[in-house]
């Protein structure tokens, strides 16, 4: 059995231990490191911490750390009460605000990882504050983030149209940007329609929202109540009420003029704009930055911040940080490329073209978006010199392949959404997140293919 082999292997049943016992998969990915790395690849330790993601590892202890903090003080509580003015009451609008924010910062040149790690612990705290189903929310964080993620002066766009460039292969600036937008749009709007966006739109204003999630969360108990007022819930989705419109206005909570800028929030405000600056204009790293700012807040005001160190998703960053230092033995034993020129030398192109998009989905939803996509479009360079695939179409189905996936936990901007997520139940949203990545795995790819590869565009 060729070692290649054998580290797939491996990580089946890394994933099917995980699945089946209470053990953190990024523990038991580390091991499994540390033997196929030693046993299997030759690997000295150097070797396989060369795959360990110390840049994730501080973007997601400085983010949460900050928005930790920012939690503490009221200072999300404020966004939150703010952004519901913004759209006159209608929560059912704020994923879409998400949606277009985090594709907005990414189309004008922001780091798709930079603009779900500024956006989605806002948008995720609106969730939890209005009991909005946090799949829902991180997905269109996530989705809106890829679908701005392929303009014309975007990183993924200016990447891709790079080696387009260089592998002398026919290109379309705007065809790759609409392909990944129209794409990411109508996943969007799939996952708003089945994880209760309707409800939300039917339940109308923020006034009667906000009443079903806060007694689902049970901090109503003090108002009074008419007889026979109740509601249902179902967790992770929006609640149901049923109460009258007395029982409403007593629910309603405060305008925002009841949260006053104390100067804790207001230094914290000046924080979170400093980090967008930092990152979209300075081109810092996000990570650092956070944490920097997060030490200052907690240095003056160290009452409001005691906690937050504890409140770090510490799991969730042992979880992402072994998986994908497995994933590095991988890259470095020459797994990755083992298999994507196994599927290169097939000789049906149509067929070489889909199993391309598959890997190229799989693979990121582990690792590196852009890594996969400069990897895999020059495999594609011989089938498509015959003539019989189009260039442009092939190209941007391996980018939307390649990016699609990113709402896996184990990818950046996944981890991120899992990392920022308050008051639920980690290992459940893991879970969630998990299953809905491999049905966009599963799914997308086939599509992409088949609308995008078959016609032969290009």
């Amino acid at each position: 059995m060729s070692p290649e082999l054998i580290s797939i292997l491996v990580l089946a049943v890394v994933f099917v231990i995980a699945t089946t016992r209470s053990i953190n998969m990024g523990a038991l990915a580390f091991a499994a490191a540390f033997a196929v790395g030693t046993l299997v690849a030759d690997l000295d330790a150097d070797g396989i911490f060369a795959g360990f993601p110390g840049d994730l590892f501080v973007v997601l202890v400085g983010v949460t750390y900050l928005f930790a903090i920012a939690r503490s003080n009221g200072t999300t509580d404020w966004l939150v009460h703010a952004s519901v003015r913004l759209v006159r009451g209608r929560v059912a609008l704020i994923p879409w605000v998400m949606f277009a924010l985090t594709g907005a910062l990414t189309a004008i040149g922001a780091v798709s990882p930079a603009a779900v790690a500024i956006v989605a612990p806002i948008a995720l705290s609106f969730a939890a504050r209005y009991g909005i189903s946090p799949l829902l929310m991180g997905a269109m964080v996530v989705h809106g983030a890829q679908g701005g993620g392929f303009s014309p002066i975007s990183i993924y766009g200016s990447i891709v149209n790079g080696i387009v460039e260089r592998e002398k292969l026919p290109g379309n600036e705007v065809t790759l940007f609409l392909a990944s937008l129209i794409v990411n749009l109508v996943i969007a709007a799939v996952v708003f329609v089945a994880c209760g966006g309707l409800r939300l739109w039917r339940q109308g204003s923020v006034t009667e929202a906000d009443e079903g999630a806060l007694k689902g969360r049970g901090e109503l108990r003090d108002q009074p109540q008419p007889t026979g007022a109740g509601t249902t819930t179902d967790p992770g989705t929006h609640p149901s009420p049923t109460t009258t419109a007395t029982a409403t206005r007593e629910a309603t909570p405060a305008p925002t003029s009841s949260l006053p800028l104390t100067p804790p929030r207001i230094a914290t405000l000046l924080s979170l704009v400093a980090l967008v600056v930092a990152v979209l204009v300075l081109d810092l790293d996000a990570g650092l930055t956070a944490i920097t700012l997060a030490v200052v807040l907690s240095a003056i005001w160290p009452d409001d911040s005691r906690k937050a160190v504890g409140e770090i998703a510490w799991p969730t960053v042992l979880l992402i940080c072994g998986v994908l230092t497995y994933v590095g033995v991988l890259d470095e034993m020459g797994t990755i490329t083992w298999a994507g020129e196994g599927v290169g030398g097939i000789g049906v192109p149509l067929l070489a073209a889909v199993l391309l998009c598959y890997i190229g989905a799989i693979v990121s939803a582990f690792a590196s978006s852009v890594g996969i996509m400069g990897a895999l479009i020059p495999l594609a360079v011989p089938f498509l010199a015959q003539g019989e695939i189009g260039a442009v179409g092939m190209v941007a189905a391996l980018a939307v392949s390649a990016t699609v996936v990113d709402v896996s936990p184990f990818s950046t901007n996944g981890a991120l959404v899992l990392a920022a997520a308050p008051d639920v139940d980690r290992e459940r949203f893991f879970r969630q997140l998990m299953v809905y990545g491999g049905i966009v795995v599963a799914v997308v790819p086939a599509v992409v293919w088949l609308l995008m590869v078959v016609p032969g565009w290009g």
